[in-house]
């Protein structure tokens, strides 16, 4: 399977440090600025990180782990859960979010962009993958589909939303369920096919 580059997508459609994807409300942004520059190994808690910052860094260093291949990404991604959610919890969690990174590495068309592990703010891919979580928490199917489908740009969804599915539900299971706010009209994220390389 031939992996791509997006076309298209400039700095613009990177969200800023600090900022939301469209349509959240302010709860979730006054959240997301609390989170801060992220992944720091100093103590943390779970007040200090909302769950799309959970969500949102657990992807971002699973993805950065499996593009880099170095380990180190694994480990602080690891050290955040397991501080956040304790040694036991952390295991389950951490062990559904590799499935459904995995996943999400191996469908999709084209490379999946993170941000740098301690850059505040979330992108285009990894806002995506937080409102796909949220959907699958809060039962949108509609909206978890179309996330799915935006991240990795094509129709082979199935995978993908069983992972996301059994990542989210283990998140609840420890009471990190994240705001509907965060549910996104993914629509606004698709390249058009017009732009895509061939």
């Amino acid at each position: 399977m031939k992996k791509t580059k997006r076309a298209g997508l400039t700095a613009s459609r990177s969200l800023t440090p600090h900022s939301v994807p469209p349509d959240s409300g302010t709860q979730a942004k006054s959240q997301l600025q609390r989170s801060s520059c992220l992944l720091q190994p100093r103590s943390v808690s779970a007040d200090r990180y909302p769950t799309e910052a959970i969500v949102g860094l657990g992807f971002r260093g699973w993805i950065a782990g499996y593009q880099s291949g170095e380990i180190g990404c694994w480990q602080e991604v690891w050290k955040l859960y397991s501080n956040l959610l304790g040694t036991k919890h952390a295991e389950a969690a951490v062990g559904s979010l590799s499935e459904w990174a995995k996943a999400v590495a191996v469908a999709s068309h084209h490379q999946i962009s993170v941000r740098p592990l301690s850059a505040c703010g979330f992108c285009r891919d990894e806002c995506l993958a937080i409102s796909m979580i949220a959907a699958c928490q809060h039962n949108t199917c509609p909206a978890m589909r179309a996330c799915a489908f935006a991240l990795i740009e094509n129709s082979m969804v199935d995978e993908v939303l069983h992972h996301a599915g059994t990542y989210a539900l283990t998140l609840r299971s420890v009471e990190h369920v994240i705001s509907p706010s965060w549910i996104i009209n993914a629509n606004a994220f698709v390249v058009p096919v017009a732009s895509r390389p061939m």
